[in-house]
């Protein structure tokens, strides 16, 4: 588990490498992406919280799994996904698009379509002093997802849209990719030293069983090959790179 205090921001670790992150506000809690439930409960329970709601990105199953188990026990709860989502998110009641701005935990949220991963992924903005971003699969620290139903032109305009935002964000992505990320950047430019000392950051990390996520924006931009892209052609070329890498 990671908590970062300043933003009462629980990080569980789940599944193989997985994060579901928890966002806490007094004794209530917004759950984002749950793979799974029962460890989501389990704190939920130990800590006497309320679920108030759950955000998803997009729909694979390792991000909706443990949506229907939450919403059976907490059927109060607000299920937000994409309005292009609802059949294969069937659950949820409060559809959005691109643009709209919510109210939870008594602080603006703003809906970014980020195309892709999915042809309907969503990133959830919190624009505040110290702004948060929840990006599901479409930027990992040192990476970025792979392309399964999108254009590498969208989830490059998706990348160069995250770029755009304040560069004191600090993003919440869904796996713990890092090390694997950074591996594959170094082999592309072996004498880069941001990326040499972003290896030994985490690598320091993991040594302590820490969570090398979130990242802030600011930082990412010098370590991560995709957002350096200067264009689509060069990002393309690092897309393909990295699913041919092993």
């Amino acid at each position: 588990m990671g908590f970062n205090k300043a933003q009462n921001i629980i990080g569980l670790r789940v599944l193989n490498d997985n994060v579901v992150w928890l966002w806490k506000k007094n004794k209530s809690l917004v759950v984002i992406d749950p793979s799974v439930h029962e460890p989501v409960i389990k704190y939920i329970d130990e800590n006497n919280l309320n679920l108030k709601a759950i955000l998803q990105t997009h729909h694979h199953s390792d991000h909706i799994g443990g949506t229907k188990y939450l919403i059976e026990r907490w059927p109060n709860a607000k299920v937000i996904a994409s309005a292009k989502e609802k059949k294969r998110i069937p659950f949820q009641n409060v559809s959005v698009e691109d643009g709209e701005t919510l109210n939870l935990l008594g602080e603006k949220v703003e809906i970014i379509e980020v195309l892709g991963h999915t042809n309907s992924h969503i990133a959830f903005f919190i624009n505040r002093k110290n702004p948060v971003l929840f990006i599901g699969d479409t930027l990992f620290s040192g990476g970025c997802g792979r392309i399964f139903e999108g254009t590498y032109q969208q989830m490059y305009s998706s990348l160069e849209r995250i770029k755009s935002l304040p560069k004191n964000t600090l993003i919440y992505c869904a796996h713990e990719y890092t090390k694997a990320n950074i591996l594959w950047a170094l082999n592309l430019k072996p004498k880069d030293q941001d990326i040499k000392n972003k290896l030994s950051e985490v690598e320091k990390k993991l040594s302590l069983n820490e969570l090398t996520i979130p990242f802030l924006l600011d930082e990412e931009m010098k370590i991560n090959l995709f957002l350096r892209a200067k264009n689509l052609e060069e990002f393309t070329f690092l897309r393909t790179n990295k699913d041919l890498w092993a």
